[in-house]
């Protein structure tokens, strides 16, 4: 089995889009588009000025995964994320009333 090594990523670290970009080796049009159609969060008024919070980037790498690996369209992409993000909190509530 391989072994994938784990990255701690700093909650206050701030990534621009070409940071974002490099470090998902994605092309940046992907991020803009997976951004307008809600799928990952920005913080600023243009692309240009865009940035995304260090803890964004396990979001923003499971986004770029369904996209380019599953094919799935951007605003599939989006659905698929709000279905998983529910299933995760379902998931807690239940663990917590048990």
């Amino acid at each position: 089995m391989t072994q994938v090594p784990h990255v701690i990523v700093e909650e206050d670290i701030r990534l621009s889009l070409d940071e974002l970009s490099r470090s998902l080796r994605c092309e940046v049009e992907l991020i803009v588009t997976l951004v307008h159609e809600g799928a990952l969060e920005a913080q600023g008024a243009a692309p240009a000025e865009w940035r995304f919070a260090g803890t964004a980037l396990q979001r923003a790498r499971r986004a770029v995964r369904l996209a380019r690996d599953l094919e799935i369209n951007p605003p599939g992409v989006a659905l698929a994320l709000q279905l998983l993000d529910q299933i995760r909190r379902l998931e807690a509530e239940l663990g917590r009333e048990r």
